[in-house]
């Protein structure tokens, strides 16, 4: 199950301990652009949507991992 998740609900379960298996892969729909996609147990995952509930794509590496930073994620795997 793929769902959505914004910047406020990322910073929120990441306070409360709650782990992902964060990756950052290409946008199927510009591969120049980079997009971040959390998975968790049980099957569930997520992609990162800004506050207009539409997928957040960044079309620079150091963008995306300061705001990966930003959200207090450490680790993430980039896949290209």
């Amino acid at each position: 199950m793929v769902t959505d998740m914004n910047r406020k609900a990322v910073k929120c379960k990441h306070a409360e301990g709650v782990t992902f298996d964060t990756h950052v892969i290409a946008n199927p729909t510009n591969p120049k652009e980079w997009i971040v996609f959390f998975k968790k147990d049980a099957g569930r995952s997520y992609f990162l949507v800004d506050d207009n509930e539409e997928v957040e794509s960044f079309g620079h590496l150091d963008d995306l991992i300061a705001e990966l930073r930003d959200l207090g994620l450490k680790t993430a795997e980039i896949h290209f």
